[in-house]
């Protein structure tokens, strides 16, 4: 048949068939994917890392509080959600393992190396105690509330929030949550004095985290995260007080050191005024000027160089309570009373 002499409906088919066919025959599409936002400024800006750490119902968590990474390059996570106070991921962020039904309260994870080993050791707001484990949930020891310092004529009157560990063996246990002192014991756990609370300047809602440090004149000091006050206080190892440094906006909840850096995890920026506020983190240089907001504005030093008021921008975070710097510059973050949400990472830029 010629196709010439095709009726004009019979022409209009044949047409509609073959871009049909074309159509098939065309390359499938990838849709784009949009990049996760850059966060911070300078030097120090990070992408997060989508759905890493997120596991399922039988691994829930409440309150992520701390952050370690211990020699094998684990992460170690510690919530209050008794199902498993203590998770272990891998770099990847699957699970490795986990432990922990004892600790409703848990709230401060540090990891120690005690000579040839790695212990935590884990402070509970419910419970009173710091206790000492193995990393895989052995208890090796346990203290209750420092009855005789006479700070307290209770135990509950005694909530530990984090330890500090020496290189010695020597530690100071916070008490952030009860009557704001700070206590000091020895290699062998023996308590042998309290120091700061009200008659030592340390305000109430004030020591909530920290590390031992450096000061500017090379000698080993006490750095706290003042939480509330907004600010991070230098104590000498006797209790005096050296500096502090002001971070209005901020809620310091713990620092960390990486390298020249400190990185500060704020819980949010009108805590407590505003409990639906939202938080960041920030990063300071060796005169502890910020000069970078992971998750919040730009840093910025009026002309007399006060730090002027800061705030979280982007609703990435919601309420950060501790975080880890990994050695290949990865964040990770554990928040607060953040809807039960798993731990955040994020990848330097």
């Amino acid at each position: 048949m010629n196709p010439s002499r095709l009726v004009p409906s019979r022409r209009a088919f044949l047409r509609t068939s073959a871009l049909l066919s074309a159509t098939v025959l065309l390359p499938h599409r990838t849709r784009a994917v949009t990049p996760a936002p850059t966060l911070g400024q300078g030097d120090f800006r990070y992408r997060q890392v989508p759905g890493w750490g997120v596991l399922g119902a039988e691994t829930p968590v409440n309150n992520c509080h701390g952050l370690a990474r211990d020699r094998e390059g684990h992460i170690l996570l510690l919530t209050d959600d008794t199902t498993n106070n203590v998770i272990v991921y891998n770099r990847q962020g699957k699970l490795v393992h986990k432990w922990g039904q004892q600790f409703p309260g848990a709230h401060g994870l540090s990891l120690v190396t005690e000579g040839d080993r790695e212990v935590i050791y884990l402070t509970d707001l419910k419970t009173h105690t710091v206790t000492k484990t193995t990393l895989d949930g052995n208890v090796l020891q346990e203290w209750t509330w420092p009855e005789a310092c006479g700070r307290y004529e209770k135990a509950d009157q005694y909530r530990p929030s984090w330890t500090l560990h020496r290189a010695t063996g020597e530690f100071f246990v916070l008490d952030g949550y009860g009557r704001d002192y700070i206590h000091q014991y020895t290699a062998e756990g023996a308590w042998t004095r309290t120091f700061g609370g009200p008659e030592g300047g340390i305000v109430h809602w004030g020591p909530h985290g920290g590390m031992l440090d450096t000061g500017p004149r090379g000698e080993e000091s006490l750095l706290i995260a003042m939480s509330d006050q907004q600010y991070l206080l230098r104590l000498s190892l006797d209790g005096r007080i050296l500096e502090r440094f002001d971070l209005p906006g901020g809620n310091p909840r713990q620092v960390r050191r990486h390298g020249r850096h400190l990185v500060v995890a704020h819980l949010a920026d009108n805590w407590p005024k505003d409990r639906d506020s939202r938080g960041f983190i920030s990063v300071l240089d060796e005169q502890l000027r910020v000069v970078s907001n992971i998750g919040g504005a730009a840093p910025d030093y009026a002309e007399d160089g006060r730090l002027q008021p800061m705030r979280q921008e982007g609703g990435v975070f919601t309420h950060p309570h501790d975080l880890l710097v990994d050695t290949d510059e990865s964040l990770y973050v554990a928040q607060f009373s953040s809807g039960r949400t798993y731990p955040l990472k994020f990848e330097r830029i």
